[in-house]
């Protein structure tokens, strides 16, 4: 990554800190959303998607800055991986740090979630990993990081922010398995046996499936913006020194 970066120490404190709040505000959506409408699924849906699309548009205006506002290993994967045709975008021990952070703070952002509900901190029962499921992980991944690295080879990044908020709030609905999209997310939400949680024994096979939709997405980007690697370094959002400074 380019020197003008603020330090991976700031930048991994950003990613953890960003997907603890996102991993916290889709299952605290979701246990609230049980909680409103019991009887309901449908408005359950609608409730946890709401929330969950204006609290990631929020979480990348705020930290993007600083971190680029990955929250999401699959998207520092591609980074890194495009990078790699460029000399821009992580390096190998920047993608191990953002991963670990992204890791950890989806973990914490489902302990907090169930604290604050007073709902305890239990393994998921909830089985996802039907083959309907596990397609629509690789749509909705596919398409995410196809959007993100768009908007940045494009320069218009400052769009980011609300592009993804809203795709992510699109496919919540047109995707059978509500849009993970995340591997890390994925990993928290096991933490909370709640509506919006995972059993352990899904998440392989979501997982499997969010990095062949990453590939699927680097794939179609690459035949639509052959030059999309020189924006490595500003995906999801800038984030040099001068701008996190400011």
């Amino acid at each position: 990554m380019t020197s003008n970066q603020p330090p991976l120490w700031r930048r991994a404190v950003a990613e953890l800190l960003g997907t603890s709040l996102l991993v916290t505000v889709v299952v605290g959506s979701g246990i609230a959303a049980q909680q409103l409408s019991p009887h309901d699924v449908g408005l359950q849906l609608l409730e946890n998607s709401t929330a969950t699309v204006l609290g990631l548009t929020v979480l990348i205006l705020m930290l993007g800055p600083v971190s680029g506002a990955h929250f999401n290993p699959v998207v520092s994967l591609a980074d890194w991986i495009l990078g790699r045709r460029s000399g821009s975008g992580l390096t190998l021990p920047e993608l191990g740090a953002y991963v670990m952070a992204q890791t950890a703070g989806a973990v914490s952002g489902s302990v907090v979630a169930n604290a604050m509900f007073d709902v305890g901190t239990s393994i998921s029962a909830k089985e996802r990993a039907t083959t309907g499921h596990l397609l629509g992980e690789v749509i909705a991944t596919a398409g995410l990081v196809l959007l993100i690295f768009a908007l940045a080879a494009t320069s218009r990044g400052i769009l980011a922010a609300p592009a993804v908020g809203a795709y992510i709030g699109a496919a919540y609905w047109f995707t059978s398995s509500t849009s993970f999209a995340n591997p890390a997310v994925t990993v928290g939400r096991i933490f909370s046996d709640t509506f919006a949680g995972i059993a352990p024994a899904s998440v392989p096979g979501f997982v499997a499936a969010q990095l062949i939709g990453a590939a699927a997405g680097l794939g179609l980007l690459l035949i639509l913006f052959p030059s999309a690697a020189r924006a490595a370094d500003d995906v999801v959002l800038p984030h040099s020194s001068e701008t996190a400074s400011s």
